[in-house]
């Protein structure tokens, strides 16, 4: 990674969470088009995994990706304590796209925890197909693994596609 990286990737503070929320929204709409998923009665979509990266529980961890004094992206990582860690969401707002924000803050948080990860995502989004098979490869080459896994809870999904890798120290 160059040193002067397109984004800074930062742990979300209490101040941020208002920001978390409406990238959220933002990334909760992006994802529909895949999973069909709808807002509630007051236009809101579900919102677990941000209430669980903002709960304080000290296995999740919340970030925010940052272009200048904007914030362009968010990343809610689960399982920081154990030995597998598990980037839950992660989303890039569109006008940050394709300008190497997402894998620059993904080099920045796989160097924060270094170890074993998984990411999952949907076939159907070829663009993330793309994205994640490259981050892979940057970054532990050819020394990843794809698999499909049902969706708890919703067997009206097509499985999701997951990712399994060793980042080195």
């Amino acid at each position: 990674m160059t040193t002067t990286s397109p984004v800074t990737l930062l742990a979300a503070r209490p101040e941020d969470h208002e920001a978390l929320g409406n990238l959220w929204l933002l990334f909760r709409h992006d994802m529909s088009a895949w999973t069909g998923a709808v807002p509630d009665p007051r236009g809101r979509f579900r919102d677990d995994r941000l209430r669980s990266a903002l709960s304080g529980d000290p296995d999740w961890r919340a970030y925010l990706l940052w272009r200048a004094e904007a914030p362009v992206g968010l990343a809610l990582v689960r399982g920081v304590r154990g030995e597998v860690r598990v980037l839950n969401s992660y989303f890039v707002v569109a006008a940050a796209r394709r300008a190497g924000v997402g894998l620059a803050g993904v080099r920045q948080l796989f160097a924060q925890f270094p170890g074993r990860w998984e990411v999952a995502f949907q076939d159907v989004n070829t663009r993330a197909v793309a994205f994640w098979r490259a981050a892979a490869t940057d970054a532990a080459g050819s020394a990843w693994t794809e698999e499909h896994r049902a969706v708890p809870g919703r067997p009206d999904l097509p499985p999701d596609t997951w990712i399994s890798l060793t980042v080195p120290v």
